[in-house]
């Protein structure tokens, strides 16, 4: 369905190392009929009304912010552990070789707050997952993610459903 977004995505292969195919969105991002389509049917695959919407850093924080407009929805900061000014929680999880650490204000949402997350791209879905329990712990109801790539050849977004989530992906593609 979206072939027009995914030629938009520019494919840089061998990029960070050999063998990756890396989906490039800045390409998206300079095409403004593009970022506008791009928003216009992420919005219309939300299910129901949102109180705020979650952007993974740094280029969740796009989307989510132009998704929040026509949602009438408050944005969410889902930062790398440090980068916040104030009180926070936290959220560790795996990478390949090592740990990392994700954070959001602990006054950023109300418990019970319906959050809707947000990224450019779900792969592995370590960093998802981990704003999901991120967003949970701070009494966040999270039941739908939204992305604009998926690679579902490395199962990220299954493992979000297996949490209870409807994931929905402008477009995929296989491989890594």
């Amino acid at each position: 369905m979206n072939d027009d977004l995914k030629a938009l995505i520019r494919t840089i292969p061998d990029f960070p190392k050999p063998g990756i195919q890396f989906r490039d969105i800045t390409t998206l991002l300079l095409s403004p009929t593009g970022l506008a389509t791009t928003i216009e049917r992420m919005a219309a695959a939300v299910d129901g009304p949102v109180d705020l919407v979650a952007g993974v850093e740094a280029r969740g924080f796009l989307f989510a912010a132009a998704l929040a407009v026509p949602l009438n929805a408050g944005v969410l900061l889902i930062r790398k552990d440090g980068k916040l000014p104030g009180a926070t929680i936290a959220e560790d999880y795996a990478l390949e070789y090592g740990q990392d650490r994700i954070a959001i204000h602990a006054d950023a949402c109300a418990p019970g707050a319906r959050v809707l997350l947000v990224d450019d791209l779900i792969a592995t879905g370590g960093t998802a997952r981990a704003a999901v329990r991120l967003l949970r712990k701070a009494g966040a109801s999270v039941t739908q993610a939204q992305f604009v790539v998926d690679l579902p050849d490395l199962g990220g977004a299954d493992l979000l459903r297996g949490e209870g989530l409807s994931v929905s992906s402008l477009v995929a593609f296989p491989g890594h």
